[in-house]
Parts: structure tokens; sequence; C-alpha cells
């Protein structure tokens, strides 16, 4: 179990190092993966049944959903869902 969380997160390291030259879209497939990526690998943690599983992957997909960070703002743009963004302040 160790060795396949450490490969996780050398993977997800690997993976943000490279997204700072990613088209808005591919930020947005990367982040959800490793959101939801993420999402499993606590719900298993926490030995969850198979439908908090589900609600843990769906929760770090939706959280994984920045698009964009604009540094000199301090602003960030999230996928709504629909095709359009919604720009607020970065957490």
């Amino acid at each position: 179990m160790k060795r396949n969380v450490l490969s996780l997160v050398s993977i997800a390291c690997l993976a943000v190092a490279g997204c700072e030259t990613m088209t808005r879209e591919e930020q947005m497939v990367v982040g959800g993966l490793t959101g939801a990526t993420v999402g499993l690998v606590t719900a298993n943690a926490f030995d969850a049944n198979t439908n908090w599983k589900i609600i843990a992957v769906l929760a770090g997909a939706a959280a994984g959903t920045l698009v964009a960070r604009n540094n000199a703002t301090a602003q960030c743009a999230y996928a709504v869902g629909n095709g359009t963004y919604r720009i607020l302040p970065c957490p």
C-alpha cells in the first residue's frame, strides 16, 4: 500500500511540474484527474465503502477543476461545467 501511494504521489508531482506550459483545457483535465485520484487514495486510506469512494472521487474531481491561476492578480479560473469559467480570488 505504501509503495502504491508513493508511486501516485511521485506521478502527481511530475504532472504538476508540467502544468506550466499547458493550455486551459489540458490544465482542467489534469486537475480533474489529479483531484479524482487524490479523492480515491484518501477514501482507500480510510477504508471507505464503495459509495464513499465514489463521492470522494467526484469531490476530488470537482476540486481539481481549477483551470488557470493568474499569479499577478491572485485570481483563479474555475470551470463551471457548461463551458464557461468563474474568476475568483485564489485560496
